[in-house]
């Protein structure tokens, strides 16, 4: 069985995964998580954060056969490391996240969605180069299932977000786009639109694509489903190989 790598979305870290990790190792799998640069524990300064470092880390951490899951802006992340080099990937699943369109940075696609409900909440360091969400709103839009442990926990962790690795569009090649795809939908997401992730679904076949009826972030909000849903996923990946 490929270990799984749990690859965060923006502002966040590896911190996130905490509940989905044991989860997995319950059912079996090897699964760990990493700090993006400028993320968590990783103190890479704002302006050397790309898109391309976001690849080398992932790619940098792969060890052996493994199934890369991107959450949100992740999406891109586990996308470009693939275009690096996916000698080491069985497959990418794609949680509640940007699924790259060939041209298009993510700021790209953001602003092209049907609706905006993150507009509001960010709060842009021109200087710094990064933005923010607005506290205030972050329970609103990211946790509003989750529990006032997993709400705090990511009061204290969230941090800026570099700009540039989000304005950087990506070249799409069979090196990415030929391996297993899987994209989990978020059917109460209240960050990115589920009929706009509905869309982007729409680029990895019908048989991968899943839903779960929980909010923007299901690693806190349904660990244990999330894991049974990536467990069905590597042993489908795994079958196919």
């Amino acid at each position: 069985m490929p270990e799984i790598l749990l690859i965060h979305g923006s502002c966040h870290g590896a911190w996130c995964w905490h509940r989905v990790i044991p989860a997995l190792a319950a059912l079996g799998h090897r699964a760990r998580a990493i700090d993006l640069p400028g993320h968590g524990r990783d103190r890479t300064p704002a302006d050397q954060v790309t898109l391309d470092s976001y690849a080398q880390a992932i790619c940098g951490a792969l060890e052996g056969p493994t199934l890369v899951v991107g959450h949100s802006m992740a999406g891109y992340a586990i996308t470009a490391a693939a275009e690096a080099d996916p000698s080491r990937m069985t497959g990418l699943v794609y949680l509640c996240a940007y699924a790259p369109v060939s041209g298009m940075s993510l700021g790209d696609m953001r602003r092209a969605g049907p609706r905006q409900p993150l507009a509001p909440a960010i709060q842009v360091d021109k200087a710094a180069g990064t933005f923010r969400f607005d506290p205030a709103m972050a329970d609103a839009l990211f946790y509003h299932d989750c529990d006032a442990q997993a709400q705090t926990l990511a009061a204290l962790c969230l941090t800026p977000q570099p700009i540039v690795p989000q304005e950087t569009p990506l070249t799409l090649t069979a090196r990415s786009q030929s391996l297993p795809r899987h994209y989990i939908r978020c059917t109460e997401d209240r960050a990115i639109p589920p009929e706009y992730q509905a869309v982007m679904a729409e680029a990895v076949p019908l048989a991968h694509r899943s839903t779960l009826p929980v909010s923007h972030s299901p690693f806190f909000a349904c660990p244990e489903a999330l894991a049974q849903r990536l467990d069905a996923i590597a042993h489908a990946v795994q079958a196919a190989s």
